[in-house]
């Protein structure tokens, strides 16, 4: 009998939080600002300023395509052990890291 690991639980809770447009009016627009630049400088850091890749993959929305959007939070949120990739649960909320993923997704470079 397979047993489900936590991370399991967490993958499905998240799959059924997620809805369609939620992650922008779920997200202040001075927060939005906040996050596009810590998205720019930050993640840029090791991602490229352009997002084009460096030290981590390019966060493109070609590089992204097929990668489901509850995957690419859950990385934001908790990192990848074992890569320079650090958790960013502490610094955003789960709605905040969903918005981040939408403007990764559609190729943003600035706050709607």
């Amino acid at each position: 009998m397979r047993t489900r690991t936590p991370m399991t639980g967490i993958m499905l809770a998240a799959l059924m939080s997620l809805g369609p447009g939620m992650a922008h009016a779920e997200v202040p627009e001075t927060r939005q600002a906040e996050l596009m630049h810590l998205l720019t400088q930050d993640c840029g850091s090791c991602h490229g300023l352009k997002r084009r890749g460096g030290l981590g993959p390019a966060l493109t929305p070609e590089a992204l395509t097929g990668k489901p959007a509850v995957m690419l939070r859950e990385v934001i949120l908790h990192g990848l052990p074992g890569t320079a990739m650090p958790p960013w649960k502490n610094f955003m909320s789960t709605q905040e890291a969903d918005w981040m993923v939408q403007m990764l997704l559609e190729g943003r470079t600035d706050a709607p």
